[in-house]
């Protein structure tokens, strides 16, 4: 089922995102934790093409896994960065074989040991969308940033490139993380100023240690705001306190996008159907899966 169906409906939707192995020796792990994912019955799941593509050969198996073995629907990434056009190709036909339908189209990761973009590569995430869509019947999807790209010159000029995401084909548009939803309100009022009308689905992380946020923090550039630092001060030291309280904020993000009309939420597992199965139960009652 294409992504842009199930968020026509009228009703909350709940995803999930994994990442695949960096080993084939560790492939029939991750179909274990996609297999545990979609036992919570999430609207659909997300695979990562891996950062700078090193893990992106293992995409379309477990995009294979989560849809065609689980009955879960997927999304594949496919990222421009670390791919010829050859190899886009090549991965796009592999989807289509498999009747993968829903592709993430991303610019990804820039290689630190090559030069960037090569004549047989897309630059930006805009390019691969439209050959994503001139390559077959597929539901694209685009990232955006509600504190602006890191290599972006401010909210304006991302909210100008999301636009042309959107005119290349992207039907829907997944957030990176954030912290305080105050954020995301500001970014939607600028983009459907903008005109921007497609769905947008709210990017959650769980942040469970305190390693993990200052990681977050360093890749992201992702504001935390004072009442998420104090709970890290306050129980960071304590790894089962920090994984409640963690999983508490993300259950409260949430609820509170939702009581605020932002139905779609993603959910940034980190693979671990642990904490997402906690937040799908704080939910019960308002996700109906």
């Amino acid at each position: 089922m294409k992504i842009s169906e199930i968020l026509k409906q009228d009703k909350v939707t709940l995803s999930c995102e994994l990442f695949p192995p960096k080993k084939w020796s560790q492939l029939e792990d991750a179909k274990l934790t996609v297999k545990k994912m979609a036992e919570l019955k999430p609207s659909f799941m997300s695979i990562t093409y891996g950062a700078s593509g090193g893990t992106s050969e293992y995409t379309v198996d477990l995009a294979n896994e989560i849809q065609n073995v689980n009955g879960i629907p997927a999304i594949a990434h496919l990222t421009c960065a670390s791919s010829s056009k050859e190899k886009v190709d090549e991965v796009i036909g592999q989807l289509k074989a498999n009747k993968i339908e829903n592709i993430l189209a991303l610019r990804g990761d820039i290689p630190e040991d090559a030069p960037f973009p090569r004549p047989n590569q897309y630059k930006y995430a805009s390019e691969l969308a439209a050959q994503i869509k001139a390559s077959g019947d597929f539901c694209v999807g685009g990232a955006c940033y509600p504190e602006g790209h890191p290599e972006a010159p401010g909210i304006v000029q991302e909210i100008e490139n999301l636009k042309k995401k959107v005119e290349a084909g992207c039907e829907f548009l997944t957030t990176q993380m954030f912290f305080d939803n105050s954020i995301l309100y500001s970014f939607l009022y600028r983009t459907q100023k903008k005109g921007i009308d497609v769905p947008v689905i709210a990017g959650i992380m769980p942040v469970t240690n305190a390693n993990q946020m200052k990681r977050i923090v360093g890749l992201s550039g992702s504001m935390v705001p004072q009442k998420f630092r104090s709970i890290v001060d306050r129980f960071g030291d304590d790894p089962a306190a920090m994984k409640q309280a963690g999983i508490a904020y993300a259950t409260e993000q949430i609820i509170d996008l939702i009581a605020n009309g932002v139905k779609n939420i993603h959910i940034y597992t980190m693979n671990k159907p642990d904490v997402a199965g906690k937040i799908f139960d704080n939910l019960s009652s308002i996700y109906i899966r």
